[in-house]
C-alpha cells in the first residue's frame, strides 16, 4: 500500500493551489457576467466560456500536478505503507480516566508523551522521535495538535459513551509502524 505525503509543501501541493485559485477567480468572473453583474463588456458565451475554464482547472489542479511534476520537479513523494519508520515514543491518556462520565460542556484532556517530542511543523523529513498528536472522537478527526494539553468540545454529543483516540504521527502526518496510539472511553450526561 503507497499513500501520497499530505502537507508536505511541495511543488505538487503549490501547483494544485495555484490551479483552484485561478478556478476560483475564473468561476467568479463567468458566474458574474452571466448574472449581469459584472463584466458588461464581455459577451454572454464569455461568460459561460470562463466557467468551462474553470471547471478543467479544477480538474487539472486534482490530475494535472503529479503528472505534469513528473519530469519537472520529480516524481510525486509516496511512502510505502512497510517502509515506515517505528517510534521512539510513548503515548497515555492522564485525563480522563478510563470510563469518565461528564456532563459538562468541555473535557480537558492531557495526554503523556514520553520518548518523542511535538513539532507544528510539517516536513517530509521524517524522525522516530519527532512529530504531531492527531485526536479522534468517535473516529473523527478532531484535532492535530502541537500540544499535549487540550479541550474538547462536547456540546453537540449526544449522552452516552464516546472514544477518544490519539495517536502519535511522524512529521508528514502518516501512521508510525507500528502505531502509537492511545485510547479511552468516557460518558457524557444530560445537565441537571
Amino acid at each position: 500500500m503507497s499513500r501520497t505525503l499530505a502537507h508536505a509543501s511541495g511543488a505538487d501541493e503549490t501547483l494544485s493551489l495555484l490551479l483552484l485559485f485561478s478556478a476560483i477567480w475564473i468561476g467568479w468572473i463567468g458566474w458574474s457576467r452571466l448574472r449581469g453583474t459584472g463584466f458588461a463588456r464581455m459577451p454572454p458565451w464569455g461568460g459561460w466560456a470562463a466557467i468551462a475554464v474553470a471547471a478543467a482547472l479544477v480538474v487539472a489542479a486534482t490530475v494535472a500536478p503529479r503528472a505534469l511534476l513528473g519530469g519537472i520537479g520529480g516524481p510525486a513523494v509516496t511512502v510505502s505503507a512497510r517502509s515506515r519508520p517505528a517510534s521512539s515514543g510513548t503515548l497515555a491518556f492522564v485525563t480522563p480516566p478510563e470510563g469518565f462520565a461528564t456532563a459538562q460542556d468541555r473535557l480537558t484532556v492531557r495526554l503523556d508523551l514520553d520518548g518523542a517530542t511535538i513539532t507544528s511543523a510539517a516536513s517530509t523529513s521524517v524522525s522516530p522521535d519527532t512529530g504531531h498528536i492527531h485526536l479522534r472522537l468517535d473516529d473523527t478527526l478532531i484535532s492535530m495538535a502541537g500540544s499535549t494539553l487540550q479541550v474538547v468540545d462536547l456540546r453537540a454529543l449526544a449522552p452516552g459513551r464516546h472514544m477518544l483516540r490519539a495517536e502519535l504521527v511522524a512529521a508528514d502526518h502518516l501512521p508510525f509502524d507500528p502505531p502509537v496510539e492511545a485510547t479511552v472511553s468516557f460518558v457524557t450526561e444530560r445537565a441537571t
